[in-house]
């Protein structure tokens, strides 16, 4: 019995655009209000918590902009609480922001000295990057890069003001060299740089410290973090009373010469997460009328399963070639009013026709596509190092020029709804790079929908569930290495299971 609620609380995401009018708005409410003191304090109280009851020495990087202000306050803090604190500062005094140099200030009254490398033949417990901020535009050189290699050679903890230096907080790119972090305190919201892309290596651990300001007051956000109590109560247990029509069908349509794997994975995963039933259309002319893995499946003649299932979830694509055969399939597919979800040769035929780009554009009925980076980029026509540069521009793109509900996979994949609205997934691990992963995905969405989710509800749920599920392998020892898809759908149906419990 699926759920009417709404998603559970998410976390806002802004880009750095945003995070400067939300200071600017909060300084204009109130023009005494003390941001910079505020992250500090924060930060502080974070390093000396990471620093524990044995560690003594620290070093904090600070470079130019109000990312060296932060490091300041930090600095003085933690040496008003007896830690000895060495600072190494890139900037000019006279190039500092205004609060930035007050807070120089107020370090150097507290009797902080600053040097401009880092002292030889010190251990260091604790490393604070007040190096570079969100604003980084460009490639990282000169002093700063020779000082960010100078840090990773320390081997110390890190601990990073905001974002480590080097990575670019709306894009998650890093600009020629960044500063691996353990920790990071990140001031005001989330960004989408912490959480996609090459982010997640670099960050660690991810705190928000909101410094007391309701940001959604200020700016509204398009973007949201995806975490586990987001949607594990979107669906509710089952009444005793039910049978399977209730709970949907799914049509697979693909599986030629070769691929029949791609196509009976997606329909194993929708009826292991709970669709009533499911059907498997298979194009390959050796195809198997049974699968020997998943008897309960009903394998058909795809123009069948098009022309007759017309209550189905469709997923077209997994294994589906580039044959005619396959477009004709394809555009009969997009042609009916049912729910439809497009992955893999699917994809790769929208990008090369015209027309179906038109008609994916113009369809009616819900459309969920599903590509990875290089889909992505054949879809815009593009490189996919394009496409990876800006993860957000590109889901952005994509609902622009095919009006569909997008999943771009990837380390922190983005899940965009037609109207704009998305987020960022936290769930998942290198596991999920390997072959099959991308047809489960598409089952277990088609499932939720099938289950009487909506399109965005079930993309989120699907989403999140494919990550945790692979996370649940992960910790009963299986994985990452040789994680196989067939190994996530069981994982994701015990997972899935558990949530239902708990929302009951």
């Amino acid at each position: 019995m699926p759920s009417a609620n709404a998603l559970g609380k998410t976390e806002p995401i802004y880009l750095t655009a945003q995070i400067r009018l939300i200071e600017r708005a909060a300084h204009d409410d109130n023009p005494r209000i003390q941001l910079m003191e505020r992250a500090g304090e924060a930060a502080a109280n974070v390093a000396r918590e990471l620093l524990g009851e044995n560690g003594t020495h620290v070093l904090v990087l600070a470079g130019s902009g109000n990312n060296a202000g932060d490091g300041f306050v930090v600095a003085r803090l933690l040496k008003r609480w007896f830690y000895h604190v060495d600072v190494v500062f890139l900037g000019r005094t006279d190039a500092l922001p205004q609060d930035a140099n007050n807070a120089l200030t107020m370090w150097q009254e507290a009797g902080g000295v600053n040097v401009r490398d880092i002292p030889p033949g010190t251990r260091y417990d604790l490393i604070v990057d007040g190096l570079l901020g969100i604003g980084i535009t460009r490639d990282v050189s000169g002093k700063f890069h020779a000082l960010i290699e100078a840090a990773i050679k320390l081997a110390a903890p890190v601990l990073a003001l905001d974002i480590p230096s080097g990575l670019d907080g709306d894009t998650g790119m890093v600009r020629g060299i960044a500063l691996p972090a353990q920790h990071t305190v990140t001031f005001i919201a989330m960004k989408p740089g912490l959480l996609t892309r090459d982010g997640p290596d670099y960050c660690g651990r991810v705190q928000v410290a909101d410094l007391g300001l309701a940001t959604e007051e200020h700016v509204g956000a398009d973007g949201r973090v995806l975490r586990q109590q987001s949607i594990s109560h979107l669906l509710k247990p089952r009444a005793k009373n039910s049978h399977k029509g209730q709970h949907g069908d799914v049509t697979v349509i693909g599986g030629a010469e070769g691929m029949v794997g791609a196509a009976l994975l997606a329909a194993r995963a929708a009826l292991n997460c709970g669709a009533g039933r499911v059907f498997a259309g298979l194009l390959a002319k050796d195809a198997p009328s049974v699968d020997p893995a998943q008897a309960e499946l009903m394998l058909r003649e795809p123009d069948e399963l098009i022309a007759t299932n017309d209550k189905s979830i469709l997923i077209v694509g997994p294994g589906l070639g580039m044959s005619v055969a396959a477009k004709r399939l394809l555009i009969k597919c997009i042609d009916t009013d049912r729910p439809l979800i497009i992955d893999a040769d699917g994809l790769n035929w929208i990008a090369q026709e015209p027309d179906l780009q038109l008609a994916l554009h113009d369809r009616a009925a819900t459309t969920i596509i599903t590509p990875h980076p290089a889909e992505a980029a054949r879809l815009l026509g593009t490189l996919t190092g394009n496409v990876q540069n800006d993860r957000i521009a590109t889901v952005r793109e994509l609902v622009s020029q095919l009006h569909s509900n997008i999943v771009l996979k990837g380390v922190g994949s983005i899940c965009i709804t037609r109207e704009g609205k998305w987020h960022i997934n936290t769930s998942g691990n290198p596991g999920l790079a390997s072959a099959g992963m991308g047809d489960v995905l598409a089952g277990m969405i088609a499932a939720l929908m099938a289950q009487g989710l909506s399109a965005e509800h079930a993309m989120l749920y699907g989403v999140y569930l494919h990550g945790a599920a692979a996370d649940e392998c992960l910790a009963q020892g299986i994985g990452p290495v040789g994680l196989t898809a067939t190994e996530v759908i069981s994982a994701a149906r015990r997972v899935m299971n558990g949530w239902i419990k708990q929302a009951d």
